[in-house]
């Protein structure tokens, strides 16, 4: 599963996910919020796409437009609402074990800087391994994570019988308006899934 089957994935498993479109031409952005575009291709590399993130309307549809004549008929480019990150990290699925790190703000924290709050390994749902700050994730967080990735195993048990991984990228959230100040409840969503070995 590459990153295009993933944004399909995201919305058949019923997980709390970016509320991800489609880009076309002339669709509209509303100007009172910041936009997030990424890409998916069919065919090659889909690590390190190009992608803009809490940008105004104009910015992102004339990325948005370039990119889609870009990317032609080898994928698509998905646009959402900006939000911000207060938790971010990766879920790890396999058959008998769930892996989550975390770190504080955003993905990138992670996943560019190799800055990590807290690695939780679970083996057939007991803690194994608890690495950095132990109530950097609270009990809440960790049990609705934990009730997802028991989701993403009914829906990818094949898979995971296949010695497969299930791979999630997550934040704990807020909308954001126009000047990147967060507004509403926070939530947890998901905005990538895909199956590594």
């Amino acid at each position: 599963m590459n990153k295009l089957e993933g944004f399909f994935e995201l919305d058949k498993t019923g997980l709390p996910s970016v509320p991800w479109k489609k880009y076309d031409f002339g669709i509209p952005l509303d100007e009172n919020l910041l936009w997030t575009i990424r890409s998916a291709v069919l065919f090659g590399n889909d690590l390190n796409l190009p992608r803009k993130v809490g940008v105004p309307a104009e910015e992102a549809k004339r990325f948005a437009d370039n990119l889609t004549v870009k990317i032609n008929d080898n994928g698509m480019v998905v646009y959402y609402p900006y939000f911000i990150a207060d938790k971010s990290g990766v879920m790890e699925v396999a058959l008998n074990k769930v892996v989550i790190e975390a770190v504080k703000d955003d993905l990138w924290n992670l996943v560019t800087h190799n800055n990590k709050d807290v690695t939780v390994i679970y083996d057939n749902d007991v803690v194994t391994e608890l690495i950095g700050k132990k109530d950097f994730l609270d009990e809440a967080e960790i049990s609705e994570l934990l009730s997802y990735s028991y989701r993403v195993k009914k829906r990818f048990r094949d898979l995971l019988y296949e010695g497969k991984s299930i791979f999630l990228e997550w934040s704990y959230s807020f909308c954001s308006d126009i000047n990147k100040n967060p507004i509403g409840e926070r939530h947890l969503v998901f905005y990538e899934i895909r199956s590594v070995l």
